[in-house]
C-alpha cells in the first residue's frame, strides 16, 4: 500500500503547477489574441471577434507594400544569419581552442552588442557610415547592424557545444593521419552541429524581427517588416495588422518545426 505525500508537499506541487501554468498563459495568451483578432470579421483590430474570417490575410496578401517588406525581412535575415554564423564559428574556434591570453577580452568583445543598448549601437554605426562616406544608400550598413546584433548568439551557442566536445576525438583523428581541415569536417563538425543550428536559429529570428537597426539604417525605399508595420498602424487600425503578426508567427513556428523535423529540438543544447 502506497503512502499519500503530506499535505505540505501536496500544497507546494499544486502551488508549482499553478505558477508553471501562469508563465505559459502570461506568453501564450497575447499570441492566441492576435491570432483570434487577425480572424476578425469586423473593420477594425477588436477582441473579441466579430465573426470569424480570412479576409484580411487575402488584404495581406495583395498589398504589396507587406509582401515587399517580408521579401526584404527574409532576405536580410538570412544574409545576417549566415554572415555571423561563419564569424561565430571561426571566434569560437578561436576563442575556446586558440587563444591564451587574449580568451577573455576576445570573449568579452564578441559578447559586447550583447551588453549595449540596440539603439546606442545603431547611432555609433549611423555616425561611422555617414563620416566613412559609406551612408545608407545601399543594404550595408542594415547587414553590419543586423550582424551586430546576431553574432553573439551564434557565438555563445557554438561556444558552449565546443566547451563541451571532447577536443581529443579531433586529435585522435589528427594522429591518424587526417589533415586538420578533414578532422574539423569529420569530427568536430558534427558534434557542434547542435550549436550551430541553434545559433543559426536565434539569428535568424532576431533578426527578422529587428526593429531599432532596421529603422536607423535602412536605405530610402527600403523597409522590413517591423517598420512596415509599424507605419501601417500609424495610419490604419484593421486586421491586416494582426494578420501580418499572425503569418510572422507562423514562419517563426515553420524554422522551429523544420529544425525539429532536420535534426530534432532534444539534441540542441541552449547556452
Amino acid at each position: 500500500m502506497t503512502r499519500r505525500a503530506p499535505l505540505s508537499y501536496r500544497i507546494a506541487d499544486g502551488f508549482g503547477l499553478f505558477y508553471v501554468g501562469a508563465v505559459y498563459a502570461f506568453l501564450l495568451l497575447p499570441i492566441a489574441i492576435i491570432v483570434l483578432m487577425s480572424l476578425n470579421a469586423g473593420e477594425f483590430m477588436t477582441f473579441p471577434p466579430q465573426g470569424i474570417s480570412l479576409r484580411w490575410f487575402g488584404a495581406l496578401f495583395v498589398n504589396e507594400a507587406f509582401m515587399r517588406a517580408i521579401r526584404s525581412s527574409l532576405l536580410l535575415a538570412a544574409i545576417a544569419t549566415l554572415i555571423s554564423s561563419v564569424i561565430g564559428i571561426a571566434g569560437a574556434l578561436y576563442v575556446v581552442r586558440y587563444a591564451q591570453r587574449l580568451r577573455e577580452p576576445l570573449r568579452m568583445l564578441l559578447m559586447m552588442p550583447l551588453m549595449l543598448p540596440e539603439i546606442l549601437t545603431a547611432i555609433a554605426l549611423l555616425f561611422f557610415l555617414y563620416a566613412s562616406g559609406i551612408g545608407t544608400r545601399t543594404m550595408f550598413g542594415l547587414v553590419v547592424g543586423h550582424v551586430l546584433v546576431t553574432l553573439p548568439y551564434v557565438f555563445t551557442n557554438v561556444a558552449s557545444a565546443l566547451y563541451n566536445q571532447d577536443a581529443s576525438l579531433e586529435q585522435a583523428a589528427r594522429s591518424l593521419g587526417a589533415s586538420p581541415w578533414r578532422a574539423f569536417r569529420r569530427v568536430t563538425l558534427p558534434l557542434i552541429k547542435p550549436g550551430i543550428i541553434t545559433g543559426a536559429l536565434f539569428a535568424f529570428v532576431i533578426s527578422f524581427d529587428l526593429f531599432n537597426m532596421s529603422l536607423l539604417l535602412k536605405g530610402i525605399g527600403m523597409t522590413t517588416l517591423p517598420l512596415q508595420l509599424f507605419d501601417y498602424l500609424r495610419w490604419d487600425f484593421d486586421p491586416t495588422a494582426a494578420a501580418v503578426s499572425t503569418v510572422s508567427i507562423v514562419l517563426t513556428l515553420a524554422v522551429v518545426v523544420w529544425v525539429d523535423r532536420t535534426v530534432g529540438l532534444r539534441s540542441l543544447r541552449f547556452g
